[in-house]
């Protein structure tokens, strides 16, 4: 059972978070197995978002089943260090608009490398968000296999 969130796993969330880049997405393809993909993200809180072409397996399979799992965690080989999360949520297509809008001046703020590639066909681009359910804490630095499993708030 998990425990609502408090105020200082929350920060600790938001640290883990700011400081990545990468996230591995977990969706379930359609013969059941489950299909996990390296993306990079940007947060807005504890709310993620990611962007992909909406004919990738990984969007199909969310359209078909909004369920995934989530690892954000950085390379540390001090394992007295390693700090990250693993979390369930349910992931969802945004429809283009404010939000969307917003997201992706927040991609550009954190990845001002962007603009270095050529743009996508913005038609077969999706935008996809993902709400967290429950969040795992993972942070070695309060003791070897130190986990923390949490209840997120509904926004």
């Amino acid at each position: 059972m998990s425990a609502e969130m408090t105020e200082d796993q929350k920060r600790s969330i938001l640290n883990v978070l700011g400081k990545n880049e990468i996230m591995t997405v977990a969706t379930i393809r359609p013969d059941g197995y489950p299909q996990a993909t390296t993306v990079t993200y940007v947060n807005d809180g504890l709310t993620l978002y990611f962007g992909t072409s909406g004919h990738t397996q990984k969007a199909q399979n969310i359209l078909r089943c909004n369920k995934v799992s989530a690892t954000i965690d950085g390379d540390s080989r001090n394992w007295t260090r390693i700090q990250g999360i693993s979390l369930g949520g349910l992931a969802e297509v945004v429809d283009r608009g404010d939000e969307s809008v917003r997201v992706y001046g927040l991609m550009e703020e954190k990845f001002p490398q962007i603009h270095d590639f050529p743009l996508p066909d913005m038609g077969a681009a999706v935008l996809i968000r993902i709400t967290p359910q429950v969040i795992s804490l993972i942070d070695f630095t309060k003791g070897f296999l130190h986990r923390e499993l949490v209840a997120v708030p509904a926004p």
